[in-house]
């Protein structure tokens, strides 16, 4: 998996980060101690839709009380709203009067310690009218946002001798598990005028976030706070995990804020692993219809997809994305004749639906992908075969799809040539036919997925000072991916050939909107293509720069900032999936998973590695034991980890073995392609067609994830 050429030094073979963090020596923001902070925590709702009638704070010593009487009333910022709105989003920080949601906060509790703060909403009092909730997918809710891409209609299709398969999945809510909670910061720094008041003068505050986004999330605690943005700085330490759910700004990150400028004092808040199952934010929640139609000799002719998302009480920045990503994918790595994509979110009163860690590619991918076995099914046609068919050829690349999107560069077919070599294919279907003639439910499932890396633009700056220390400072922050490392190493691979410098005279920093240029942030695999860009760009700047020296010679430092604008670079792969299910419990076991995956240019083949493991192990939960679920007054089932499973060592496969190729992107100056999302993607698709293979459905049996024991157990004597 390497990429390096000939002046590349594999001079990192730990992260950077990796001795701080396996020491404990890391920073979170769980660890940030500020002199004189004191404490929040929230009163909320335990009901999901009504009014509150009565709110009884109780009179404590040593507690203050916060509501919107003394913050006053404030929304959530502006959303990213890349697919139309029925409305523009209105959603109060405080929900003085009306409940949307279990969990939504009502007031802060501030006190000097955090268990007196906890202690302290305990005591209070909240009366509300309750209402009739309106759930997921509510037949009798209204969209608030939809897409549609046609090219055609199916009908146009249709012949004597077409078949047509069909496939409706639920696709449950799950929980983005990162290790470390959401939680915040405030340090209120008091300017020395003791005129100004709270929202004047020249205070300004540090914000510890653990943010994907420190940029954006500086500007929308500006925006509340109604003060300057130089006067608001974000950070963004070490961050225990984030998946999509820490890219935007919370009603708590902003409560916060807003109550450390109201008291001009610094404050912390922390939430519980509860907190974060009925109030922080979620992901998937779909219900996914498609048919697809094919001749006799198995080309695909059409595909008409319904997807039906949820989007919760409110939007997050990019509440809208999951859908539209989802669409505009379809129909996949295939050449089809017509395509008709329609889908819609909906509000509920919910939890809020946030991206999460592939956002609508897995959606893409998994109906995609059942269709296509369904159909091999059908037409009794190999499901490789059937795949290989059909698949985007590299001379038509870069490729056109029916929704518009323009795919960069990539060899589909080989990924899947690869993926089947590796497994063996034809050795692995001749053996389950023979563990098959023994009584084994054992299933073999193929998946090919593609996935779009972000576009837009990143910023780096690259400071070379006279003793030939060089800073790296990115827009693109991390939460666990090693940056720290492979943003060094591109800087050392761009600068090597005309500095005299050494891997360890380049410090790299991020997080930091004080010290760092502003970002887009880390999301959608874009830190590498476009981040790491940004940073080649800078480098070649500053070169350049200190060419134009008299003699070359630096008397102070010099310094090359550079904006970096990229279209999207692709990924893609292929995940073939073995899985036994027992005879007697439906008990499933996932036996071997081979990936072929195409990430263009790698820059550290194990910092890639371990993106595609984490993103398998978070695949493999979505599909065979994640679910938050709700009953039918919005409360919520599945409110901690003894009634949400998530996996662990044990649950994952004995044998997973990857491929990796190396198309280089033409979109970017690194060549370089996503590969923190793959795993989702394409592993959940290859599972569910394991398990359909497993228990040898017929095609007009479907099949819901999660994929835990009781449902195939049901299956397999159903059918």
């Amino acid at each position: 998996m390497s990429s390096q050429s000939s002046t590349q030094k594999d001079f990192s073979p730990l992260r950077r980060e990796d001795l701080r963090l396996i020491t404990g020596a890391g920073r979170f923001v769980h660890d940030v101690q500020i002199a004189g902070m004191q404490h929040v925590a929230f009163v909320r709702s335990a009901v999901a839709h009504g009014r509150v009638t009565a709110l009884e704070l109780p009179d404590l010593l040593g507690v203050q009380w916060l509501t919107a009487c003394e913050l006053g009333e404030h929304v959530m910022p502006p959303i990213n709203a890349m697919l139309p709105l029925a409305k523009s989003q209105v959603f109060p920080l405080l929900g003085s009067e009306k409940i949307s949601y279990v969990g939504q906060p009502l007031a802060l509790a501030v006190a000097s310690t955090r268990d007196e703060a906890r202690r302290a909403v305990e005591l209070a009092v909240v009366k509300i009218d309750e209402q009739s909730a309106t759930l997921d997918h509510s037949v009798d809710a209204s969209a608030m946002t939809k897409v549609a891409y046609a090219s055609a209609t199916a009908k146009e299709e249709e012949t004597a001798d077409s078949v047509r398969v069909d496939t409706r999945i639920n696709n449950p809510r799950v929980l983005a598990m990162s290790l470390e909670p959401r939680c915040a910061v405030a340090y209120w720094r008091v300017s020395g005028d003791s005129d100004s008041d709270s929202e004047s003068g020249s205070d300004c505050l540090t914000f510890y976030l653990p943010t994907q986004t420190p940029s954006r999330a500086r500007s929308d605690v500006a925006a509340c706070l109604k003060m300057p943005e130089d006067r608001v700085q974000v950070i963004a330490p070490d961050v225990g995990g984030a998946f999509g759910a820490k890219a935007s700004v919370s009603p708590e990150d902003l409560l916060i804020a807003l109550a450390a400028q109201h008291l001009r004092a610094s404050l912390s808040w922390q939430a519980s692993r509860s907190e974060e199952f009925t109030s922080g934010m979620h992901g998937r929640g779909s219900v996914l219809q498609g048919s697809l139609q094919l001749d006799a000799q198995g080309s695909l002719l059409a595909l008409d997809a319904d997807l039906q998302f949820t989007l919760g009480a409110w939007l997050p920045f990019s509440g809208v994305m999951p859908l539209r990503n989802a669409a505009r994918i379809l129909p996949g790595p295939y050449v089809v004749r017509s395509l008709a994509v329609h889908g819609q979110a909906k509000l509920s009163h919910a939890a809020p639906i946030n991206i999460y860690r592939g956002a609508g590619r897995p959606e893409a991918a998994l109906l995609l992908e059942t269709l296509m076995d369904k159909a091999a099914a059908t037409l009794r046609i190999d499901p490789v075969e059937l795949r290989r068919k059909n698949l985007i050829s590299p001379s038509q690349m870069p490729y056109i799809t029916p929704t518009g999107e323009l795919l960069d560069s990539g060899d589909y077919a080989r990924a899947l040539d690869l993926a089947c070599q590796q497994f063996n294919y034809e050795k692995e279907r001749a053996q389950q036919a023979q563990r098959r003639l023994l009584g084994e439910h054992v299933g073999i499932g193929v998946a090919l997925y593609i996935e779009p890396c972000g576009q837009g633009w990143e910023a780096a700056r690259v400071t070379l000072r006279p003793n030939g220390k060089i800073t790296v400072a990115s827009g693109s922050p991390a939460q666990g991916q090693g940056h720290e490392t492979s943003f060094a190493q591109i800087a050392f691979d761009a600068l090597a050939p005309h500095l005299k410098c050494e891997p360890q005279d380049i410090e790299v920093i991020y997080g930091n909107t004080d010290l760092c240029p502003e970002g887009v942030g880390s999301l959608a695999s874009r830190s590498m293509a476009i981040g790491g860009s940004a940073i080649v760009q800078a480098c070649q700047e500053l070169i350049a720069s200190k060419q134009a020296l008299p003699e070359g010679r630096l008397v102070e430092p010099l310094v090359a900032e550079a904006k970096y604008t990229a279209r999207e670079s692709w990924s893609y792969g292929c995940v073939i999936a073995r899985m036994a299910i027992d005879a007697d419990t439906g008990e499933p076991t996932i036996e071997r998973i081979v990936w072929a995956d195409d990430a263009g240019v790698i820059i550290s083949p194990k910092l890639a590695k371990g993106q595609l493991m984490g993103g398998l192990a978070q695949g493999l939960g979505q599909a065979m034991m994640e679910q938050i679920r709700y009953d039918s007054t919005g409360q919520l089932l599945t409110g901690s980890l003894m009634d949400y499973a998530v996996p662990r060592a044990c649950d994952m496969p004995a044998q997973v073995e990857i491929v990796s190729m190396q198309t280089a992107s033409p979109h970017n100056l690194l060549g370089a392609k996503g590969v923190g999302e793959a795993g989702c993607i394409g592993v959940p698709a290859a599972l569910m067609n394991a398990a359909r293979d497993a228990l040898q459905l017929p095609p007009e049996a479907d099949l819901d994830f999660p994929l835990h024991a009781e449902q195939l157990w049901r299956a397999m004597n159903k059918f």
